[in-house]
């Protein structure tokens, strides 16, 4: 006859066969373990998302965005890029087709990272501040407001800058090189090293205040104003632009991120132009690419961001600080819901359930 051990024993045998059969039986379905797993799969492919999401919409309007920074910067007394129709027709009638997408390998190399964090790093904030929200007013079904996610995206714009802002700023001096300036920079990593050689490790970060300050208006109003309308179409369902599934179709997503991209863009649009004036500092070549032919020198010593303001609206007037606004805005219109439909679409093909707005 069996003793108690002995029947204690088989008692425990059993159960952890029963135990091991489960886990077994739950693996093979997935459960087991696939909480870390799934994360990291999910922030891999936002981030796939993001930058793809970056690589599109840039490329799509590089012609524009290289026209912006040409009349950022030119010389006002040499005038050669005189408005966006004119200015576009002289890139192609004297550097051709590749003028037209100079600087912008080097823009891609910047903006898919740049893009990939920015998205990522907005929907981590949104989850954080909608926590300490829901937190403070005890309300767990709480939701983003607009302020919410106007801070959202601005501290997912910050980030995102500051982490390729040395990509940015050589980019801008690639981009102001034509086919008659003296050829500096070959391609980004030559920039980059010449830059660390000829000017310090400090000169990547020129213009990174106004450009601090900038984005803070326009990540935050892009992510805000698109996720804020989404919100509101969803719930008031107007003039039939939302189906019986709430899901906005692709030209409403379209319309939201171009209305996104206006409210940013031009109320950033100054400290742009500061900023792409402060990165010109220190460069040697500077002068001769900025004045053409001939043309007067432009001051490009700025002791700092207030100086570079005040010495800009004194010597070409207000006016100056919004140089470049309708190339800018033709580009940032599309390139902005681009960039917000791209995202979303991809991260559905990608098979990614959670979208920034959820």
């Amino acid at each position: 006859m069996a003793s108690s051990e002995d029947v204690k024993s088989g008692e425990s045998a059993v159960t952890t066969i029963v135990n091991l059969a489960e886990e077994a039986k739950l693996a093979r379905e997935g459960v087991v373990n696939k909480a870390p797993s799934y994360a990291v799969a999910s922030i891999c492919k936002s981030l796939v998302a993001g930058g793809v999401a970056g690589g599109v919409s840039r490329t799509a309007v590089a012609p524009l965005e290289r026209l912006k920074i040409l009349l950022q910067v030119q010389n006002p007394h040499n005038i050669k890029y005189n408005g966006t129709i004119q200015g576009l027709k002289y890139i192609w009638r004297t550097e051709g087709v590749r003028g037209l997408f100079k600087g912008n390998g080097t823009n891609c190399a910047r903006i898919i990272p740049n893009s990939a964090v920015k998205f990522f790093s907005y929907e981590q904030a949104s989850k954080g501040i909608l926590h300490l929200y829901q937190q403070q007013t005890g309300n767990e079904d709480a939701q983003l407001t607009p302020v919410l996610r106007l801070g959202a995206g601005s501290c997912a714009g910050i980030i995102a800058m500051s982490a390729t802002y040395p990509m940015d700023m050589v980019r801008g001096r690639i981009t102001v090189q034509t086919e008659k300036s003296p050829y500096q920079y070959r391609g980004m990593f030559h920039a980059l090293s010449t830059v660390l050689r000829e000017e310090g490790p400090r000169a990547l970060y020129k213009g990174w205040l106004p450009s601090v300050i900038g984005v803070i208006p326009y990540a935050g109003f892009n992510f805000g104003v698109y996720e804020s309308l989404k919100d509101w179409l969803i719930k008031s369902k107007p003039f039939g632009l939302v189906n019986d599934s709430s899901e906005l179709s692709v030209t409403t997503r379209l319309a939201c991120g171009a209305a996104a991209g206006t409210v940013g863009q031009t109320l950033a649009y100054p400290f742009d132009v500061i900023r792409r004036r402060m990165q010109m500092v220190g460069w040697n070549h500077a002068a001769s690419v900025l004045t053409g032919d001939g043309g007067g020198k432009v001051s490009l010593e700025y002791t700092g961001m207030v100086d570079a303001f005040r010495k800009t609206v004194r010597h070409e007037g207000f006016g100056a600080l919004y140089k470049g606004l309708v190339p800018n805005s033709v580009k940032v219109v599309p390139s902005i819901a681009l960039a917000f439909v791209t995202y979303e679409v991809v991260k559905d093909i990608l098979g990614v359930e959670i979208r920034i707005s959820d």
